[in-house]
């Protein structure tokens, strides 16, 4: 422990005196970087309790953090700074002693160390930093709780894995650094070993890159930026998949538990238990967030039973090796990558990594499974957001399923299933690449592959992709009639004639949708993909001009949709009606609708339904006389275009109401002012634009 210069306890008098001892806080060998808002917020801590506590996972800047606060501070306390540095001290009994060799003491009476500590502190004002404690958590604790009750002017900074846990006690969790800061504190390092260096245009987005695969961690961020000494920053990045044996050669003089990224983090599991070792470990098989539900049946087993899951994991919790993060699926856990990288080790070396993997490919395919017969509910926001936070581990769940030819049909079920968020959640994307994926490597399991043959249909035809669409279906009819699965076939007719509707062929499409929904019918099938299907109908028959016939339908499915909570499907519905409304002569009407369509479509990230509802309230505006503002719609509309797939589908139909809007525009602002109009309307994100869309204008 080392004494820090303080001087009196109003720093801002202009006679505040120095004080009597010099300070040996330790000089900052570089610039300390980033953090203002954690080092004002520990300090604001500081001003309301007389102890505080950084938390952090290994790496995290604990250490940096904690003496930084008290070298902006140090002027506020007459009698000094006190640093304390527990982590070489490995006894509990040898804690008091080393806090008497930091303040300098010489006592050779026989009274216990902490006597002559209490004697020394009480009637002083000072500030003790504590760091590295974790191992001895208890003895530090009650040393603590017995010197801040005696010495009513003391105050304690401390950081550590866990808290403290007394009474009084304030706990700051330190996160990783910003995206901001951690490119700031990479470069910063990296002149250190290559002076004026600054990342080329081309490697900036590498930096970025890397900084997040190293979670931001300081400690990490060091390590990488040492090794430019002979790698660029792209071979740097190459190398992580073995990050802790590229992270090492720390620097002199730090302590051996910061040597390398392996030890910082091998620091950590040595003070765990068995049993939060093991949850650590098997928890490694989790990609990003998880809950306590998942936790629960995947870990729990041999060694742990489930129902003390919740326990260790409030333990691990408390030593910072799992960070809690609340969101709108409620409280979820994670491990940064680099513990979970540790952790992943463990388990493998434990022979047990197979078996966990397979639990958790079971746990998410029951899931998915739940999630989509929940998707026909009130529920149905919910099940969006649950799967956008699950997503990382329902495509390691895939990713694990098609490492075995018997498992592909289990990847191809889970890549059918969540047809729902492909189609529903702006992800049409991804979700082509998982249904191509899965169907890779060929199955017996008819049922699976040909659920994921409908799917890859739907999605091609809402890509505007023709082609992949007409292949997938046709195939997919085919072999639902070979197999004698009249729900597959069902869904390859349905989505033949939704891929009709955006080809033009309107006549072939209402043959094939009535078809459809004859065959859902006799299955006994209802979901949100038969409420699709009618709203396609209802599309179908207004674009052939009997918008009666297509309001009866899509007033219908509302019906259904109120009895049952749904919404996504509603949205399209209220898009058929708004359509009909419009070409009735209601425009605020039409307006109405399309504005609950947008909310919706928010509601899920359903690019397609906002993009789709945007056109046509373009439409609307210009008729109510904003044709500037029409322009602008038509913009954000087209920028937003290139994120769906092709541009209303190519279709003559679905294009017609911008190709009114634009000549109607174009007339009664000109030229120059309506592409001007859109080039303002180009630079509006989605959201922006849905925002202005729903507020009725800029």
């Amino acid at each position: 422990m080392r004494r820090l210069q303080d001087p009196c306890p109003n720093p801002d008098h202009p006679d505040a005196r120095p004080a009597a001892v010099p300070g040996t806080l330790p000089a900052e060998l570089n610039r300390f970087v980033g953090r203002e808002d954690e080092l004002a917020e520990v300090g604001g801590l500081l001003v309301e309790s007389r102890l505080v506590t950084v938390v952090g996972v290994a790496g995290v800047g604990k250490t940096r953090c904690v003496t930084r606060v008290a070298a902006l501070r140090e002027k506020r306390y007459c009698d000094g700074v006190l640093l304390a540095e527990l982590s070489t001290v490995r006894d509990p009994d040898l804690l008091e002693h080393a806090l008497i060799d930091a303040l300098g003491l010489i006592d050779h009476t026989s009274r216990p160390p902490r006597a002559a500590l209490v004697e020394h502190l009480s009637g002083r004002r000072t500030l003790l930093v504590i760091d590295g404690f974790e191992h001895l958590v208890d003895a530090c604790a009650g040393l603590v709780t017995e010197l801040l009750r005696r010495a009513p002017g003391l105050q304690v900074l401390a950081a550590g894995r866990c808290p403290l846990r007394v009474d009084g006690e304030r706990t700051y969790p330190l996160a990783p650094m910003s995206d901001g800061d951690a490119v700031e504190l990479f470069t910063e390092r990296a002149r250190g070993v290559r002076p004026g260096w600054e990342p080329a245009a081309g490697e900036r987005g590498t930096v970025l890159e890397l900084c997040r695969r190293l979670d931001g961690l300081p400690l990490a961020l060091e390590l990488a930026a040492g090794r430019l000494r002979a790698l660029s920053v792209e071979q740097v990045l190459l190398r992580l998949d073995d990050r802790f044996r590229l992270l090492t050669g720390g620097r002199r003089g730090a302590p051996p538990r910061h040597q390398t990224l392996r030890t910082a983090i091998g620091w950590s599991h040595e003070l765990c238990t068995p049993e939060q070792r093991l949850l650590w470990a098997r928890l490694s098989v989790f990609a990003g967030q998880f809950d306590l539900e998942a936790a629960e049946y995947i870990c729990g087993g041999a060694d742990l039973p489930a129902d003390s899951v919740l326990d260790v994991l409030d333990e691990l919790l408390a030593q910072s090796v799992v960070e809690r993060e609340d969101g709108p699926a409620g409280a979820r856990y994670r491990l940064l990558d680099t513990v979970s990288e540790y952790g992943a080790q463990w388990l493998a070396a434990a022979g047990d990594a197979q078996r966990l993997r397979r639990r958790h490919r079971d746990w998410f395919l029951g899931l998915a499974t739940w999630c989509e017969l929940d998707w026909f509910s009130p529920r149905q926001a919910e099940v969006a957001a649950r799967i956008d936070c699950e997503l990382p581990n329902l495509r390691r769940a895939m990713e694990c399923s098609m490492e075995s030819p018997d498992e592909v049909h289990l990847a191809q079920h889970l890549a059918g299933t969540l047809w729902f968020y492909w189609a529903g959640c702006g992800r049409l994307s991804e979700g082509r690449h998982w249904l191509d994926h899965v169907l890779e490597e060929p199955t017996p399991h008819d049922a699976a592959r040909l659920k994921v043959l409908w799917v890859l249909g739907y999605v091609a035809v809402l890509q505007g992709d023709p082609v992949g669409a007409i292949s997938a279906l046709q195939e997919c009819r085919e072999e639902a009639e070979r197999a004698g699965d009249a729900a597959a076939l069902a869904y390859a007719v349905h989505r033949t004639g939704c891929l009709a509707i955006v080809t033009d062929d309107m006549e072939r499409a209402e043959e094939l949708l009535r078809e459809a929904l004859g065959r859902y019918r006799e299955v006994g099938e209802l979901n949100s993909n038969v409420l699709m299907a009618q709203v396609e109908l209802a599309m179908a028959v207004a674009f052939l001009g009997d918008l009666d016939a297509a309001a009866v339908i899509c007033d219908e499915v509302r019906e259904i949709c109120e009895d049952h909570g749904e919404r996504w499907a509603l949205a399209y519905a209220l898009y058929v009606l708004a359509y009909a409304a419009l070409r009735r002569g209601r425009p605020a009407r039409a307006r109405q609708m399309l504005g609950e369509c947008l909310t919706i479509g928010r509601t899920f990230n359903d690019l397609l339904g906002t993009v789709l509802s945007l056109e046509l309230l373009a439409l609307v505006t210009a008729v109510e006389g904003d044709a500037g503002e029409a322009a602008v719609l038509q913009g954000a509309a087209e920028g937003i275009w290139p994120s769906v797939g092709l541009q209303l589908f190519g279709s003559v139909f679905y294009g017609r109401p911008r190709v009114e809007c634009e000549e109607q525009a174009r007339r009664e602002l000109g030229n120059a002012a309506y592409e001007e109009g859109l080039r303002a309307g180009r630079r509006l994100d989605p959201a922006t634009a849905v925002d202005r869309a729903l507020a009725g204008g800029g």
